[in-house]
């Protein structure tokens, strides 16, 4: 075994360690195609800002790396940040990003792996085939990523369309696995559906069913809508296959998401949308780096509280 080897090692059981053990939050800043020029227009940049898609995502990028660079985005309180591909392949700097994250800011970095969805059917959108992936996850691996994250859509009730979602993802985390890597699966409830409780149920049930299945040495990440009734996730969150359970904000308001990741014990945050909330390319690098870091710190304390 080479010292880069022995070196790898250490790191990858430093951040397992971190991970499962460590408060704080996840930060989401894994935006990407069909979501970047709303992330974008939120953070003040609308579409007149770029003319090709490489400037967009340059655009994107600058983002990231001024949060990433804001005093306040440590290890102390930001846990882990999930990243897009194309953020794992630029640079902080001058340092590849997931490099950047972890020996300068102490975040472990995951990445985004999903291709977007397919068609709403049976009450959810599966993940599209994930073409190329072991080619990326070994990439990912020599750029020093931690984990993955995929996301899957539930729209309604439907214990087909359910079951359906959590054998993808877990069929797809098994492969992940193959590889080192931690995944983070995420089959997201959407907020506004009528019988989200009942979706729940079954979710929580299909999920448990392959968590049970899972080789005793082996551990997944979830990350899950908040719940209609508090706590009802904590089956998951104290099953011993699961690493950590984290949640998304899923069109929350930050207050709304704290709040309610609060009345969950053991959850901790994973936010995208609310993590930016109130940031803007116009602000001077002092006010970005204040209202950054009253969000990091309710965040954190939400994540904390449950």
């Amino acid at each position: 075994m080479t010292s880069m080897d022995m070196a790898m090692m250490a790191d990858n059981k430093a951040m397992a360690q971190q991970m499962s053990q460590k408060a704080g939050f996840i930060a989401a800043l894994d935006q990407s195609g069909g979501s970047t020029p709303k992330a974008l227009r939120q953070y003040g940049v609308d579409e007149s800002a770029w003319s090709t898609e490489e400037e967009m995502y340059g655009l994107i990028h600058d983002m990231r790396a001024r949060i990433i660079k804001s005093p306040a985005f440590t290890g102390e309180k930001v846990i882990g940040a999930i990243l897009f591909e194309r953020t794992m392949d630029g640079a902080i700097d001058g340092i590849p990003t997931a490099e950047y994250l972890w020996t300068k800011r102490g975040v472990v970095p995951f990445l985004k792996v999903d291709k977007g969805l397919e068609a709403a059917k049976e009450g959810v959108q599966l993940m599209k085939p994930i073409t190329g992936l072991d080619a990326l996850l070994t990439r990912a691996v020599a750029k020093g990523i931690f984990g993955t994250k995929m996301r899957s859509v539930i729209d309604a009730a439907n214990p087909a369309g359910i079951a359906a979602v959590v054998a993808q993802q877990f069929e797809v985390g098994k492969q992940i696995l193959s590889h080192g890597l931690m995944p983070i699966i995420e089959p997201e409830v959407t907020i506004s559906i009528a019988d989200k409780a009942e979706a729940e149920e079954i979710l929580r049930s299909e999920i448990l069913k392959q968590l049970d299945a899972l080789p005793s040495n082996q551990q997944v990440m979830l990350k899950l809508t908040l719940p209609t009734v508090a706590n009802f996730y904590k089956p998951l969150v104290d099953h011993p296959r699961v690493m950590r359970v984290v949640a998304l904000s899923g069109g929350y308001s930050r207050e709304v998401a704290c709040q309610k990741l609060g009345e969950n014990t053991g959850i901790i945050a994973s936010f995208s949308r609310a993590l930016t909330e109130g940031l803007s390319a116009q602000q001077s690098d002092a006010d970005f780096d204040t209202v950054l870091a009253e969000t990091i710190n309710i965040t954190c304390e939400a994540s904390k509280a449950g």
